[in-house]
């Protein structure tokens, strides 16, 4: 049997749902019956400690939602969302359950692809921080301030709704390539797991690396291993 996963939902719906459906899927091409508990947490406690830049309280949040999920039999803590790993040192020094990061398979993957240059398309605290400030072997090109506040609105629209539109995907589509183009980026990192609604590999036209999916991965071998 794998190991039980548990997941912190809510922030947002969408990233949620989708990492519910691509373990399942995961679990399903193995052979293998998903083993997943999850709780809702509540995004606006998350999105109020990265403005205030205070990662404490989100960290004794999310501890008492991963003591539930602990109860549930979860063997081990998943939050779906780049946002919301801002008090990633915090929460692992007092959670109960060991936390299976984004960061680390990161890392990796654009060492492994020699990403050297790249701009974030997620929420304006994923691009102002730099990502946490915890990928220092890549330079994060910043876009220009009109168009960072639309990256954010746009995300901020998919992680409250859990819905994109055609209109979405061709505005980011746009302006990803016109980062690339004149800044001269290696790729665009999707450093938000509620893009997932708007692009997949068959409609994403540019270099681009997907932190969701190398998340998941990175959840499977700690479920499988």
């Amino acid at each position: 049997m794998p190991k039980c996963i548990g997941l912190l939902g809510g922030i947002g719906v969408g990233a949620a749902n989708h990492y519910y459906s691509a373990l399942a899927k995961a679990h399903a091409d193995r052979g293998l019956i998903l083993s997943l508990v999850m709780v809702h947490a509540d995004m606006n406690q998350s999105l109020a400690a990265n403005e205030a830049n205070d990662p404490v309280p989100l960290a004794l949040y999310f501890n008492t939602l991963v003591h539930r999920l602990q109860a549930a039999g979860a063997d081990f803590a998943v939050i779906p969302s780049v946002t919301s790993h801002f008090p990633l040192d915090e929460l692992r020094r007092i959670s109960p359950l060991p936390i299976v990061d984004l960061f680390t398979p990161l890392t990796a993957a654009l060492a492994a692809r020699n990403i050297r240059r790249a701009a974030i398309f997620g929420t304006r605290w994923v691009q102002q921080s730099r990502l946490h400030g915890r990928i220092p072997t890549v330079e994060i090109v910043p876009p220009h301030p009109e168009e960072a506040d639309l990256i954010h609105r746009i995300y901020m629209d998919l992680a409250w709704t859990g819905v994109g539109t055609p209109a979405q995907h061709a505005t980011l589509t746009t302006l990803a390539h016109e980062l690339i183009r004149r800044e001269q980026l290696d790729a665009i990192l999707f450093a938000g797991t509620d893009l997932s609604v708007l692009f997949n590999s068959a409609n994403t036209d540019f270099p681009h690396v997907d932190v969701a999916a190398l998340h998941i991965e990175a959840i499977m071998q700690a479920a499988t291993e």
